[in-house]
C-alpha cells in the first residue's frame, strides 16, 4: 500500500487543476504523477480505475477516485 496519496492527472486538465489545488490548501502529502510525460504513468492510471478519465487519485487505504468532486474528496481525507 502507498505510504502517502498519489494522484493521476495532467497540467491541462481543470478537474486535476482543482483536486490538486484542493489537497495543497489541506496540506495533503501527495505524490503527483503527471500522466502526460510518460505512457507508464497513464497506463498504470487507467489500469487502476478501468478508465482513461483524469484525475485518479489512489489514498493509503488503496481505494481510489475518479474525477472526485470537491466535496467528495474532502469526505475521504
Amino acid at each position: 500500500m502507498p505510504e502517502k496519496i498519489t494522484m493521476y492527472g495532467a497540467d491541462w486538465c481543470s478537474d486535476c487543476r482543482r483536486s490538486k489545488a484542493l489537497l495543497d490548501r489541506e496540506g495533503v502529502d501527495y505524490d503527483y504523477v503527471d500522466v502526460e510525460q510518460s505512457a507508464e504513468a497513464a497506463d498504470a492510471a487507467k489500469a487502476i480505475s478501468g478508465r482513461t478519465n483524469i484525475p485518479v487519485i489512489v489514498f493509503t487505504d488503496g481505494s481510489f477516485q475518479v474525477e472526485p468532486s470537491d466535496a467528495e474528496l474532502l469526505a475521504k481525507l
